[in-house]
């Protein structure tokens, strides 16, 4: 399985369970590991057989700047459909997202892991 690395994709969104969360923007940052076979894209040299990064990038800014759930775990299962929906090529995804100042802690956050599979049944093929 081969794989593209995005790192500290920042986006500023409201998120959070408090009230003094959700009056204001708070600051995200975004890991991801995205799997998936470079054969196609490694032999013709061209996007069209690639997963676009930038296109990825953008799918997760709209998502995570519209969409407001108190957990970040909601949002990273959003996002996750969405990318296996909109990219054929993904076959799987580990991604982290990181609430700096959440709490008095270096470091907070989720990380999660899916296969492609994981949404068979919900007609993502």
């Amino acid at each position: 399985m081969d794989k593209i690395f995005i790192r500290g994709l920042k986006v500023e969104t409201i998120i959070g369970v408090y009230d003094w969360e959700r009056h204001a923007n708070r600051p995200l940052s975004f890991d991801l590991d995205l799997g998936a076979d470079f054969t196609d894209a490694a032999a013709s040299d061209h996007v069209r057989d690639a997963i676009d990064y930038a296109a990825i990038m953008e799918t997760i800014t709209k998502i995570a700047t519209e969409y407001h759930p108190a957990l970040l775990e909601a949002l990273a299962e959003k996002i996750a459909r969405a990318l296996f929906k909109d990219f054929p090529l993904l076959m799987t995804l580990r991604m982290a997202i990181h609430k700096p100042g959440a709490i008095p802690v270096e470091d907070v956050g989720v990380e999660i892991e899916r296969r492609r599979e994981d949404y068979a049944a919900c007609g993502v093929r």
